[in-house]
Formats: structure tokens, C-alpha cells, sequence
């Protein structure tokens, strides 16, 4: 009896241990309060405006929208790309893939100018099975040029371009299985990838704690890419073949989604610094998750803007343009639009 009960006090300590371990890591012990130094400019409504990527050369923004929560609940709807003129003042969307007949649940992006009046985008399509599909942009018209489909596109997240003919994804997950995935949410395990192509697919960089968002530093030297079931951001020397070199990890104490960059190369990123929460939120179970901001520049991490999911649910992606900040989310009913009080 006595070693019966030193072995169920034994698996209690371990379970209590796995517990706090589990909400410690996911944020859940996190005090969220509501930013007040901006106000709301604009809400663009556009269900599930989960990336956005914004051309400062040319002030225009890309969107990729999809209602994740129509089709959580069996009610698809075709998501879309929108172009949205940054200077216009009018925040009137163009959609650009009216007349896109394939079925189209784009999720990451990817913008990458070519020459003075066409641009390539890259999204990842999750409409049948996991593709990537590229496009060109003539000015505000879309042309469907390829789609890219591999064994490699376990669970891709999102997507930049190295060159016209080359691109970085991430695997966000590296199970398939049901099981497999939850141990990797709730145990933190670091098993997700980061795969090159370049005319064939290669694995890059691997060991990532949930690998999300990506992007390509400003002088084209490094890989960046969101981790956030580890509350960090994960640096990556770009080599001359397309390979990458592990640089360095920053804790940026939040659960980071996508990453864009401003005109001066700093980086912007969209957060959830609940992750327990915004997991009920995505199931359906919650009505909210709370949202934060952050800026990195250099090694500073600094956190501009914070809601408990009233106005903002599960930010997903975030840009400046001038005096204004985009907030683009993964289930909410619009993308903000908001300025800071007194500019």
C-alpha cells in the first residue's frame, strides 16, 4: 500500500508539474490591458483578414482573407486577395481574385516587386490539401501564373520569396496525426520545419517550436521566423545556395504570428499572448483572445499595443503606413485601422 501511494503521489506531481508547465509556457498567466493611446480610424469588415503584406515603394497592401470560422463550423466560403490603396484615405478594398475558380483558402503571403509595374505573390492554399500558388500583379489585376505542390507541405504556414524562383515556407506542424499535434501544442515539442525551393525541395532549417510567420531581413542576409509556442523569434544566416545557417533565438515574450518589415527594416509583428486562449477562441469555445502588438528593432523587443479581445481578437499580422497602424486578425470580423490620440 505504502508504495502504491508513493507512486499515484509520484504521477499527481508529475500531472500538477505538466500543468503549470503548460500554462506558464503558453502565456495564460498573462495580464493583458487594453492599450488607450490609439483610436479606431477605420474597421475594413473582411472575415478572417489573417495576413497582410504593404508595398511602401508603391502604397499599396495585400491581404489574404479567409473565413477560418465558416469552415471550423461547415460553412466554406472562398477566401480571396485584396488590394487596398494606402493613399486613397477611403479603405475601400479591390478584390482581386473575383474570378479565381479554384477553390481558395489562402492563408501566408508573400510580395516581391519584379520590375517597375509587376509584382509576384506567393500564398499558401489550403483549398485542396496544401499548395502554393503564384501569381503576378499588373497595378491592381491578378494573374494566376503556377501552383506548387510537394510531400514536403506537411502543414504550411506561410511564405516568402528568396528570388522570382525561389521561396522559404514553413511547416508549422510536423506531425500529421491528431496526437501527434496536440503533444507538439501542449508539450512544446520542437519539431516543425522551414523547407527551400529552388526547382526542388529541401529542408532548411529544423527543431522550430511551431514555426509560423517568415520573412527576409531587409539587406537579404537573414531568414526570420516566428516561433511562438517558445515566445521567440529565430534568426538564420541566408546562404549563398539557399541554405541557412542557425544565427540566434529572441525572446520577445509573446506568442508571435506573422512578421512584416517597415521602410526602415524593423520588424512588426501581430501576437497572442495567450496561446491557451486563442486555441479556445479558434475551436469555437471562447468568444475572445486577446491581442498584442510588437515592434523589434535591433535586439529591442518593445510591445506597442495590448487588448484583452474586445476590439481586437487574436492579432495575427500588424504594419504601420504613415501615422497609421494595420492590425489584421484569424477569425474576427474586420481588419483595424487605428492611430495614436493627439497625432
Amino acid at each position: 500500500m505504502k508504495k502504491f501511494l508513493i507512486t499515484l503521489l509520484a504521477i499527481v506531481v508529475l500531472l500538477s508539474a505538466f500543468v503549470l508547465y503548460t500554462f506558464s509556457s503558453t502565456g495564460f498567466f498573462r495580464e493583458v490591458n487594453n492599450t488607450e493611446s490609439y483610436e479606431v480610424i477605420a474597421e475594413i469588415p473582411m472575415k478572417g483578414a489573417e495576413d497582410f503584406t504593404i508595398s511602401y515603394e508603391d502604397g499599396f497592401m495585400i491581404i489574404s482573407q479567409d473565413d477560418r470560422a465558416g469552415r471550423r463550423d461547415g460553412n466554406p466560403n472562398q477566401g480571396h486577395l485584396y488590394y487596398l490603396d494606402l493613399d486613397s484615405g477611403d479603405f475601400t478594398p479591390k478584390k482581386l481574385t473575383a474570378d479565381y475558380e479554384l477553390p481558395f483558402y489562402p492563408h501566408g503571403i508573400s510580395l516581391l516587386k519584379l520590375d517597375s509595374s509587376k509584382y509576384q505573390i506567393l500564398v499558401v492554399n489550403h483549398a485542396r490539401g496544401h499548395t502554393i500558388e503564384k501569381f503576378e500583379l499588373y497595378r491592381d489585376r491578378l494573374v494566376h501564373i503556377s501552383t506548387f505542390k510537394d510531400g514536403s507541405m506537411i502543414s504550411p504556414n506561410d511564405v516568402v520569396a528568396l528570388t522570382k524562383d525561389s521561396f522559404y515556407f514553413t511547416n508549422d506542424h510536423g506531425y500529421t496525426s491528431y496526437w501527434g499535434r496536440m503533444a507538439e501544442s501542449y508539450l512544446g515539442l520542437s519539431v516543425s520545419n522551414v523547407v527551400f525551393y529552388d526547382g526542388s525541395y529541401r529542408t532548411v532549417a529544423e527543431g522550430i517550436s511551431y514555426a509560423n510567420g517568415i520573412n527576409i531581413s531587409k539587406d537579404r542576409k537573414q531568414l526570420l521566423v516566428a516561433a511562438p509556442r517558445s515566445f521567440s523569434l529565430e534568426y538564420y544566416s541566408i546562404e549563398p545556395d539557399g541554405g541557412l545557417t542557425y544565427d540566434r533565438s529572441l525572446d520577445v515574450r509573446t506568442g508571435i504570428d506573422n512578421i512584416e518589415l517597415d521602410e526602415n527594416g524593423d520588424l512588426w509583428m501581430g501576437a497572442h499572448p495567450s496561446l491557451l486562449a486563442f486555441t479556445s477562441y479558434a475551436g469555437g469555445k471562447s468568444p475572445l483572445a486577446p491581442s498584442e502588438i510588437i515592434k523589434v528593432t535591433g535586439e529591442e523587443v518593445e510591445s506597442l499595443y495590448e487588448n484583452d479581445g474586445s476590439l481586437v481578437s487574436a492579432s495575427s499580422v500588424a504594419a504601420p503606413y504613415n501615422d497609421l497602424l494595420f492590425i489584421g486578425t484569424v477569425m474576427d470580423e474586420s481588419l483595424v485601422v487605428l492611430k495614436k490620440k493627439g497625432e
